[in-house]
């Protein structure tokens, strides 16, 4: 089987949007191809005293609504494709949940896990001297994405504002709070999937106190969705998944003693008092929500039809592939019994929110509370939630996902028109 392609599946996603939306064919074109994108050679020192050059990307998809937003990500395996789409991806979450960016993305071909914290910190400062020309608070902001964290961005941070020569806290957000990162950022992906969650639910009649859950992915959006689940929702987490395995029990996982497991272990696999699972077997289990929050790609038309979750809500960023949601969405149409997904670029919203926040606390110098944060942040993902529920019924027949493209899609495009762009 050939190897999924994540910016082909953006691309498909668009033409579906633009031909529902009649967009004409210079829009259209437009809106199907990053604007700009830099690749680049960072040469490191190792603390062995060799050199290594990594290679490194930042794709701006289109800033028609605002300046760029998108993470870094570093992984053995990114590809530039990957980057594209998840630019793309960025461009439409920020127009979803209505917010005034564009969309970018950025990585670093590594593996963090074998560096250590000194390479990661000359890693990061020399991804910023060799992009930080196409940044700026109006132009271009980073943020932390897969195997990137607060620190990471600190060092980004520090390094563009040498170079530049005054502070520039603005440069990147997701940073720490003591250096002009915001108040309820770490947990802003989980628990903005929380909200929309919560306003799926109330749409379908479920209660979700004391209804079951499993989460694919530990990293730290997956982490804090189990926390969120229990806080937030009252959801009991039966089942949870890392790159190494998962693990079940029906009476529900505790969400500091697995947290306590993974950090002495490594991974949350053979934890006491558990029952071990494949990643493939937690997607497929009969629970009331599914979070998959690990990599893109693990639904797809091999295993749509096994999915039994009310709710598929995407905290990973291209977990389901249009095969797929063609399947999930037949399943619902025919037999009254499908998922109900709530797409990537939808759900997990929440993390791109609480940095665009970020950005206006930096550059007011004027700092919010977390009840403020996550108010706003609620206000922001409800909202967004309906405009798609919305989009749904005035469209009939569309599934969320391609609904969710249609208000983005639309938003983006009309901005570039009143530009003048096209």
């Amino acid at each position: 089987m050939s190897e999924i392609n994540s910016f082909t599946i953006a691309q498909q996603q668009l033409d579906e949007a633009a031909a529902i939306l009649g967009l004409d064919p210079a829009t259209h074109a437009l809106l199907r191809e990053p604007m700009r994108e830099l690749t680049v050679n960072i040469p490191v020192r190792m603390d062995d005293g060799s050199m290594h050059v990594f290679k490194g990307y930042r794709v701006q998809y289109n800033d028609a609504r605002g300046p760029g937003k998108g993470g870094v990500r570093w992984h053995p395996d990114e590809t530039l494709d990957t980057i594209r789409a998840l630019a793309a991806w960025m461009t439409w979450k920020t127009a979803v949940v209505d917010i005034p960016l564009g969309g970018s993305t950025g990585g670093v071909i590594c593996n963090p896990k074998e560096l250590s914290p000194t390479e990661q910190e000359r890693l990061a400062r020399g991804y910023i001297r060799a992009i930080w020309r196409i940044l700026g608070e109006n132009a271009d902001v980073p943020a932390p994405d897969v195997y990137t964290n607060p620190q990471i961005m600190a060092w980004m941070m520090d390094e563009y504002s040498v170079i530049r020569g005054y502070n520039a806290p603005g440069i990147v957000t997701g940073k720490p709070i003591a250096v002009g990162g915001s108040a309820g950022r770490n947990e802003a992906t989980a628990l903005g999937a929380m909200y929309v969650t919560r306003e799926a639910a109330k749409m379908l009649e479920l209660d979700l106190q004391g209804a079951t859950a499993a989460i694919q992915g530990y990293g730290s959006v997956g982490r804090y969705t189990h926390k969120m689940a229990q806080e937030v929702l009252g959801l009991k987490v039966v089942a949870v998944s890392d790159s190494q395995g998962g693990i079940y029990n029906p009476a529900g996982l505790d969400y500091n003693a697995v947290l306590r497991h993974k950090r002495e272990t490594g991974s949350v696999t053979d934890m006491p008092n558990t029952t071990a699972l494949s990643n493939e077997a937690l997607l497929e289990m009969d629970v009331t929500v599914l979070f998959p929050a690990a990599l893109e790609g693990v639904i797809t038309e091999r295993n749509a039809a096994n999915i039994k979750a009310k709710i598929c809500a995407e905290l990973a960023n291209g977990p389901t592939t249009p095969e797929a949601d063609r399947i999930l969405e037949a399943d619902r149409i025919l037999h009254e019994r499908g998922v109900y997904v709530l797409p990537d670029f939808l759900c997990n919203a929440g993390g791109v929110t609480v940095s665009y926040f970020e950005q206006v606390q930096n550059a007011y110098g004027f700092y919010w509370s977390l009840e403020l944060v996550q108010q706003r942040l609620d206000a922001k993902m409800t909202a967004a939630f309906h405009a798609v529920h919305r989009m749904v019924k005035a469209k009939r027949g569309v599934h969320n996902r391609l609904a969710a493209y249609l208000v983005a899609v639309e938003r983006v495009a009309e901005a570039a028109k009143l530009r003048g762009w096209i």
